[in-house]
């Protein structure tokens, strides 16, 4: 296709391609656990669903956007909904939900919805995986040779209908693409040999037929269909099914106009064959993937075709470079039909509206912007592009002024020194070798054939009121450390009564620990309102990361140190890592984010130094981040890794001879995580890998590594909502142990416990204990750690 001539540039107009959906107050997590308790009805669930579409929909029309999207609404999550919505049920949750449900005031449908999601009725949830390069976990659906897709639902359509007849819109309906629906399903444990779930494609289109087929009936102009999985590694054959899919989709008779749009990077490959099948609109990530425009020129333009430009970060929480955004139009308007200025992907990832931050450096303001703020520089951009006015070049301008402010603590020369003695060679980042850690570690710790240890604890709930008192500014510190200290006390108790090898302090914070640190370093700023979706029903606030981190003092040590004075077992600080730090955090972006991971490095190593000087001697640095900044593109790996392992080895590099260093991996794949752990050089490693199919996989690759560090079993499953039995924990024992020799083998849940009530944490520790003193009684006496 050849460039079109600057005499035909289309028209210009703006969209986003998703939104926030929780509510300014949280409003989504109150009413689905509401629901989920048992609280409410369906019918009162779904009235306020529908108040909460309503105002998203009102708010962007009302901002200036010229389209707004529908269906970006979700009880839990969007994989999930596809997967309702196409018939994509294994047959265990229907017979749970048939048996008795979960909800005496629910629908079926629904106990089905969020059975699956949460697990319940003694069946485990679905499992969960990243979305691509975000923090945000989707639920896995599972897939075999006997899954029929058809029609099930209504969503789509029930919203479209909603937002037309409620405030007069005529809405874009979001789906998830039926390409990167199956891409991130899994085959589940019943599927042939060699099936995958691509062989489902023909089958998953014919339903999409179906569904377009509705959506132009009710009067659907425009249907967007999300392809994220194009910014990955892509083979030929899953090129010919992008190809087979949206032509067969395109030849429809009678349909909505098709927007097909990429998210998280380049799409190489993928964007000649989109431009080859017929759909109306391309979209295509500008931020993360800045070399859409050069193979966006290399292919001579697509045409006719609509370009949906993205142009502000979803990912992120700074303000857009407007002038560069400009720029990067001006050779879009002749390489496309009409041009639609929109988000880089979905605004969920990104907290609703700054204006209801009040404690944040003004000048810190100024260079940020929430959802709501960033709807409001695409429809400046649109504006801009529309529009020769003195009062768009007035916003411009003040735009300019506030994106260049510097706010306190951007740059500390100190911090940068310490990076640059780094490169030089100046700071030691080497430990010794494995072979004399483990023997001076065995001669410290003393510990017996398989021990056992836990993650955090949930706080019990004395300590919430003189917490709240503290934070609340009514009442002193004192009654807060007293507190504190008392809840520290009764959990040391609690696990040497259950016969824990290794202890934890609880980790009693009232945050997630990340958020905690930052809170204790400079460079860093935390919000009240900064909330986003992690995952279906938890939330969390990023911290910003905006400037040189440094530490004023010891985060973690106080209370480490004074649980290790109530016990004469090991107690076990635990740090999260500098990768998992960045991952959980919006990140700072005037800086190579290699030089970033190196600043919070430093931070840990001192860290790990005054621990040690406190006489805490295993110590737990979590990485479940690694996964999440993993790049898309294989070709991108080897450099991601390099620096990530370095910033890992450079953290612990203060830990000496005798000090333990254990790491987690809870995202990983198994089949990617061998190498990565011996990389790291961590002591001890516990890698998630949730059900038996796949502690399979990982002892296989274990086997075929010679693998000879020690690991952490995790013998537990985050997704059954009930503490493992005896022999499920000895069976779960026996597997590892087909792998790992006793000496180098760890017991533990395999999962933080802060999402658990505490009767359910004593009894699955409880359960290990027994099982894990079992295993013991079987083996020979050689199979001690010493």
């Amino acid at each position: 296709m050849a460039a079109r001539d600057v005499d035909d540039i289309g028209a210009v107009s703006t969209t986003v391609l998703g939104y926030p959906r929780i509510g300014r107050a949280g409003e989504l997590k109150a009413a689905t656990e509401a629901y989920c308790a048992g609280r409410i009805d369906a019918t009162e669930l779904e009235l306020r669903a529908a108040q909460l579409r309503a105002g998203v929909w009102a708010e962007l029309a009302g901002a200036g956007l010229d389209e707004v999207p529908s269906n970006t609404f979700s009880f839990y999550d969007q994989v999930l909904d596809t997967a309702v919505l196409f018939d994509a049920v294994p047959d265990r949750y229907r017979q749970a939900a048939l048996a008795g449900g979960v909800n005496s005031r629910s629908s079926a449908d629904l106990d089905i919805y969020f059975t699956m999601a949460r697990g319940g009725g003694g069946l485990p949830a679905l499992g969960t995986a990243n979305w691509f390069t975000t923090s945000y976990r989707h639920v896995v659906p599972e897939l075999d040779q006997g899954t029929r897709f058809r029609l099930a639902g209504r969503k789509p359509l029930r919203e479209f209908t909603e937002a037309r007849r409620d405030l007069g819109l005529i809405t874009r309906p979001v789906l998830l693409g039926p390409l990167t629906f199956l891409l991130v399903a899994r085959a589940s444990t019943v599927a042939l040999a060699g099936f995958t779930p691509l062989d489902l494609l023909d089958d998953l289109v014919a339903a999409y037929v179906e569904l377009l087929g509705r959506l132009a009936e009710a009067g659907a102009v425009w249907v967007q269909l999300d392809e994220p999985a194009l910014a990955r590694d892509l083979s030929e054959a899953e090129l010919a099914g992008l190809r087979r899919a949206y032509r067969s989709l395109a030849a429809m008779p009678s349909r909505p106009k098709l927007f097909v749009s990429t998210c998280f990077g380049e799409i190489g490959a993928a964007l000649p064959v989109l431009a080859s099948v017929g759909v109306d609109a391309i979209g295509l990530d500008f931020v993360a993937g800045p070399g859409n425009l050069v193979a966006l020129a290399g292919i001579g333009g697509i045409g006719a075709t609509t370009i949906v430009a993205g142009l502000v970060d979803g990912r992120n929480v700074w303000r857009t470079d407007l002038r560069a955004a400009l720029a990067t139009c001006v050779p879009l308007l002749g390489l496309a039909g009409d041009l639609v200025v929109s988000s880089s992907c979905s605004l969920r990832h990104v907290p609703l509206d700054l204006t209801l931050e009040r404690g944040l450096d003004a000048r810190l303001i100024d260079r940020m912007a929430f959802a709501r703020q960033k709807v409001d520089e695409i429809v400046l951009l649109g504006r801009a592009l529309r529009e020769d006015l003195p009062a768009v070049a007035e916003q411009l301008a003040d735009a300019d002024a506030r994106r260049a402010a510097v706010p306190e603590g951007l740059v500390d020369e100190a911090v940068r020194a310490r990076v640059l003695s780094i490169h030089s060679g100046e700071l030691t980042v080497a430990r010794a070798e494995p072979e004399v850690r483990a023997a001076a570690q065995a001669g410290k710790l003393g510990l017996p054939v398989l021990p056992t240890t836990a993650g955090s604890f949930r706080p019990d709930g004395a300590i919430g009121a003189p917490r709240s008192s503290w934070c609340g500014g009514t009442a002193g510190e004192s009654i807060h450390v007293q507190a504190m200290a008392a809840e520290i006390d009764r959990l040391i108790a609690l696990q040497e009564d259950i016969g824990l090898d290794v202890l934890v302090h609880g980790e009693l914070e009232p945050d997630d620990l990340v958020r905690v640190l930052a809170e204790r370093l400079t460079g860093y700023a935390t919000t009240d309102h900064g909330w986003v979706q992690s995952d279906g029903m938890r939330y969390v606030r990023p911290p910003i990361l905006f400037g040189d981190v440094a530490r004023p003092g010891p985060m973690t040590v106080r209370w480490a140190s004074y649980a290790q004075a109530r016990t004469s077992r090991p107690v076990k600080a635990i740090l999260p890592g500098p990768v998992t730090m960045l991952a959980s955090s919006f990140v700072r972006e005037d800086q190579a984010i290699a030089d970033t991971a190196r600043q919070l490095a430093l931070v840990l190593r001192d860290e790990i130094d005054d621990l040690q000087v406190a006489d805490i001697r295993i110590i737990q640095i979590d990485e479940p981040g690694v996964p999440v900044l993993t790049p898309l593109r294989r070709g991108s790996w080897k450099e991601y890794l390099r620096w990530t392992t370095e910033t890992f080895r450079l953290a612990t590099s203060a830990a000496d001879a005798g000090t333990q260093i254990h790491t987690r991996l809870c995202c990983s794949e198994p089949g990617d995580v061998v190498s990565l752990i011996e990389e790291l050089d961590a002591d001890v490693a516990c890698v998630e890998a949730a059900g038996a199919g796949a502690w399979t996989d990982l002892v296989a690759d274990l086997r075929r590594s010679g693998y000879r560090r020690a690991l952490d079993a995790g013998v537990g499953d985050r997704r059954v909502p009930r503490a493992p039995t005896v022999q499920e924990i000895e069976e779960a024992l026996r597997l590892r142990l087909a792998a790992i020799e006793p000496a180098l083998l760890w017991v533990s849940p395999g999962w933080g416990t802060t999402t658990r009530d505490e009767g359910e944490i004593e009894i699955a520790l409880r359960n290990m204990v027994a099982a894990t003193r079992r295993i013991r009684g079987t083996l020979p006496r050689t199979s001690g750690q010493g």
